[in-house]
């Protein structure tokens, strides 16, 4: 049993949620709150969707769950509301101007359509929960090794690309693992998507549990449900789900995810945390021996797989798009990096009521982005010229459409580099100087500050992941520190090609490690210089770089006038 394990046989970690408010009505500080939980209660409070980093003390990171990333626009104004009130950074860290560009106050949409806050203290937890309770909202699971946030298509309902609108049977699965003590305590995290989208919007492909649209006869009629994928995800040792032979009715979703859920709590490691995700189980077990231990934990009468209905892999709903009900569009707004203004969040939400008909949400999206729905075709304008919309315009660049950033290293003790500046000034810089071919309206830039692969660079175009580099003082065109062999410590990454889901899905490739960061606009402008040229018809990026040499690719982005290879893994 390794230490975490340990903790969670100690106080069953949903106790915590209790143990918060105490801690807020005795004014605890970080030290006070170990000197009485022990450090164990660090592990636990992810169970209450906080996140103690290290790197400021006394202050929280707060994850907040939108389940299908649906929200009601009073459930997103109070979000909006609590991040523009109580995530603000004191003076000691730098207060209203801690980050040039975003200031404090702000929010963080997330590849899980979760929203996160930081510099929470303890003592506004209460409140925060209270409003929440009011509307619907809870940060509990969020965090911690239970289900998470469960994902679906952030269009679900209105768009003629899916075959049936799977949000019901999200809320009901959320309903069924949140609070539910019997299921909170899992050899790790539990990630799970259910969607009808046709276009695997929620990506199922690197979840645990992927449930994606199916038809299937059943006593000679045609019947709606979900084949599933199990054993998906990132990070370390990266695995693309496996298929079961399962066709799994609406009515039977829950009890399908609950006998996963059972078969890996029973069988999962509780030992190596490096190997705890379920994903390692399947590969054990293999996926046919998984499936057979499901079934036999599952009291629903699963029947063998029927027609696919999934077409591909979309991912993305920026842009202003017919809903399949008359007369009404959604506009999906593109936050470069998902970060964005607490009060523009708040305004967002009491957009989406002006403007928008009595069944009007806002959605978020899985690459960070989200969407105002149910609104009128003759409104469009009048919604895209709100204040809050001037940074978040529905037409970007397809180097912005498609940046995603993690947390990076501003609060997160795991990240090396900063990540949501530089996505940001990046991709705007990026649009800026490459002139992509017609019909490529984005591509998928992906930045993450360590090998977490929280901003999930395996599945993009164009994937970055932090590294400290050690280079030659003398090749950089800034003053740095150099050590007694002229070497200076910089930020750098590596860059990997080619990923993506769908039909073709693949990981891609880290063709060029340890670029200091300097240098790696300079590296793709060359790139892609030489893609435009030899693209084939409407070929994607990331086909184009599958289609040519690793050492190629290499040898083209050493062309641009920056030390792009000239850096060492400081860890080398």
């Amino acid at each position: 049993m390794n230490a975490v394990e340990a903790y969670k046989r100690e106080k069953h970690p949903l106790d915590v949620i209790a143990d918060v408010r105490e801690y807020a009505a005795d004014g605890l500080s970080f030290a006070e709150i170990e000197e009485r939980a022990g450090d164990g209660e660090w592990e636990r409070l992810k169970w209450a969707g906080m996140y103690a980093h290290g790197k400021q003390d006394d202050y929280f990171m707060l994850r907040t769950k939108a389940p299908g990333g649906f929200l009601t626009p009073e459930q997103a104004e109070v979000i909006g509301e609590v991040a523009d009130e109580f995530a603000t950074a004191p003076e000691a860290f730098g207060g209203a101007e801690q980050n040039e560009l975003w200031g404090d106050a702000f929010l963080d949409l997330t590849t899980r359509q979760d929203v996160q806050m930081h510099w929470i203290e303890i003592e506004d937890v209460p409140e925060i929960w209270d409003r929440y309770d009011a509307v619907g909202l809870t940060t509990v699971q969020g965090c911690g090794d239970s289900a998470r946030n469960v994902l679906g298509c952030p269009a679900a309902g209105l768009d003629d690309h899916e075959c049936f609108d799977a949000q019901p049977v999200v809320d009901a699965v959320t309903d069924f693992f949140t609070e539910n003590r019997e299921y909170a305590n899992l050899p790790r995290k539990f990630k799970l998507t259910i969607t009808g989208c046709a276009h695997d919007c929620a990506q199922s492909q690197i979840n645990d549990v992927g449930l994606t649209p199916a038809q299937k006869d059943l006593d000679g009629e045609p019947y709606y449900g979900f084949h599933a994928r199990v054993g998906g995800g990132l990070s370390d040792g990266p695995r693309m789900a496996s298929e079961l032979d399962v066709f799994v009715r609406p009515k039977d979703a829950v009890e399908f995810c609950r006998a996963v859920a059972q078969t890996f709590k029973e069988l999962g490691d509780r030992e190596n945390r490096g190997v705890c995700r379920m994903r390692y189980l399947v590969e054990q077990l293999g996926p046919d021996a998984f499936e057979e231990a499901v079934r036999d934990r599952c009291s629903a009468d699963l029947r063998e797989r029927g027609e696919d209905l999934t077409e591909g892999y979309v991912g993305d709903h920026v842009g202003v798009h017919d809903q399949k009900q008359a007369g009404l569009t959604y506009v999906g707004f593109n936050v470069v990096g998902g970060r964005m203004g607490g009060d523009e969040f708040a305004a967002a939400a009491r957009a989406a009521r002006k403007y928008g008909t009595d069944e009007a949400s806002v959605r978020l999206a899985t690459d960070q982005n989200f969407l105002i729905t149910h609104v009128p075709a003759e409104n469009v304008d009048d919604l895209l010229a709100e204040p809050f919309a001037a940074d978040y315009q529905p037409n970007p660049g397809p180097f912005s459409r498609g940046a995603v950033g993690c947390t990076g290293n501003e609060f997160c003790n795991y990240a090396i580099i900063e990540t949501k500046k530089r996505t940001k000034r990046w991709a705007r810089e990026l649009d800026a100087r490459i002139e992509t071919p017609p019909g490529l309206d984005v591509v998928r830039l992906h930045m993450s500050g360590c090998s977490a692969s929280c901003a999930q660079p395996q599945i993009a175009d164009i994937g970055l992941r932090g590294e400290t580099v050690a280079v030659d003082a003398d090749a950089l065109d800034r003053d740095v520190t150099a050590n007694d062999e002229g070497d200076a410590l910089v930020e750098g990454m590596d860059i990997g090609l080619g990923g993506a889901l769908g039909g073709d899905n693949a990981f891609l490739d880290w063709v060029e490690t340890a670029v200091p960061a300097d240098a790696v606009v300079p590296a793709l402008e060359a790139l892609f210089a030489v893609y435009v040229a030899e693209r084939a018809g409407g070929e994607r990026f990331y086909e184009w770089t599958r289609r040519t040499d690793n050492d190629r690719l290499r040898a083209l982005m050493r062309r641009a006038d920056a030390p792009v290879s000239r850096g060492v893994a400081h860890d080398d």
